[in-house]
């Protein structure tokens, strides 16, 4: 009896200590989308070169996550995730003194770094409780995506009142604090690691798997969409809208924040009713939400019996906000549902796979927001970006209802949750 207490305690301060930390690190990879917009003027950047800035500290923190997901596998979360919190200080540091356009990009892909600490705690803290609350503790997890609302709320105050370069200073500090922390109140477990026998290649084995390669295309929407948007939508609304960056960050935060706290909501959700029903709904809710975000600006003129008349169609800042308020939301139960699919399809190997997952929702947020830059280089129309996301979700839908749907009921009384185990 006092030892099953004691592991419910070692296991709940592991899951506050591990959110707290993966709070700040994905605070300090979603900078560039604030900081990014004094930057910008500083250096004259174009909207393509805005969005390389913005996404290359994405890069590496998507690059770095199937060996985390690995080495946590092997040696254990709280080694792993010490090291690495330890690695980005100096990185974030050296930020402040950047100059030139090429130091931003080298500097980042260091920073970047911070990205990769959820393949590290995602496996660490589903391992210290049962499968039936495994959702629940990698929902609660996840939430830290929520660091990218918190940035909103911190980097504008700092940059208005000292600059920008006082940003990463700042949070060169909180991340060592945190780091701190988290080594204090963490825990190991030796019964947590993955066999000595198990072999490197072994692991990798999981690529080749056409349930892993459907998950991360679902996972470069959730996850990939939401690291570009939140990288995306502060200098989107100084665009837009004509709002100051404070009024612009804030806003912003209406998408980051559900999008990160509730998806410990979407854990919870994918507990109860399956993975395949959750993501499901998320889909269709995102492509709702999308094909109207995807409607520019447009004013028709229409010949009358009186004369012309023009009629101006197009979100306003409120409806605009409203529904990314909603996408923030649908994405926040996404990025727990698909990591449910994975801890009930893959329990045995769930580092790997998730670096594996991690990793293509990295690249998503790698990708796209360079997209979104060069889209609106090449056709002038901001709500391009949403274009974009809008017909990815339509591949994910149609890839859904061949592999899933046409197998299994998900409405009506008679719906079961749904498993992919054989």
């Amino acid at each position: 009896m006092a030892s099953e207490l004691r592991n419910a305690k070692n296991a709940w301060s592991v899951l506050i200590v591990s959110t707290l930390a993966f709070t700040v690190c994905f605070m300090v990879w979603m900078m560039f989308g604030v900081i990014g917009i004094p930057i910008k003027k500083m250096l004259d950047l174009n909207s393509t070169q805005f969005g390389l800035l913005t996404a290359m500290p994405v890069l590496t923190g998507s690059l770095i996550r199937v060996p985390l997901g690995i080495w946590t596998d092997r040696y254990g979360g709280r080694i792993v995730l010490s090291c690495l919190m330890a690695i980005t200080v100096p990185a974030i540091w050296l930020m402040g003194y950047a100059t030139a356009y090429w130091h931003f990009l080298v500097i980042g892909l260091f920073v970047g770094l911070a990205g990769g600490s959820f393949s590290v705690g995602t496996p660490y803290v589903a391992r210290w409780f049962p499968k039936s609350r495994q959702g629940m503790a990698m929902g609660i997890f996840g939430a830290g995506n929520s660091g990218a609302a918190v940035n909103k709320f911190i980097a504008p105050v700092l940059l208005v009142a000292f600059g920008w370069a006082m940003v990463p200073q700042v949070y060169a500090a909180i991340m060592l604090g945190t780091l701190v922390l988290f080594w204090m109140f963490s825990h190991s477990d030796p019964a947590h690691l993955v066999p000595s026998n198990v072999k490197f290649m072994d692991q990798l084995k999981a690529l080749k798997d056409p349930k892993v390669i459907k998950y991360c295309q679902y996972y470069s929407i959730v996850f990939g969409g939401y690291v570009a948007m939140s990288l995306w939508m502060v200098q989107y609304y100084v665009g837009e809208f004509g709002l100051d960056i404070r009024v612009a960050a804030l806003l912003a935060a209406c998408f980051s924040l559900p999008g990160g706290v509730l998806r410990a909501f979407g854990g919870i959700l994918a507990d109860k009713f399956g993975a395949h029903a959750v993501t499901w709904w998320v889909m269709w809710v995102s492509w709702i939400c999308l094909f109207l975000l995807s409607y520019p600006q447009t004013d028709v003129t229409i010949t009358t019996t009186s004369g012309p008349t023009t009629f101006h169609i197009g979100l306003n800042v409120y409806l605009f906000t409203a529904l990314m308020f909603t996408l923030g939301i649908a994405w926040a139960f996404g990025k727990a549902s698909v990591f449910k699919y994975i801890s009930d399809d893959y329990g045995a190997n769930i580092g790997t796979i998730s670096g594996i997952v991690g990793l293509a929702g990295g690249m998503g947020g790698f990708v796209l927001p360079i997209m979104f830059g060069a889209l609106m280089d090449l056709t002038g129309i901001r709500s391009s970006a949403f274009m974009l996301m809008y017909g990815v979700v339509w591949v994910s839908l149609i890839w859904m209802y061949w592999t899933e749907v046409r197998r299994q009921q998900v409405m009506g009384d008679t719906a079961t949750p749904f498993s992919l185990q054989n």
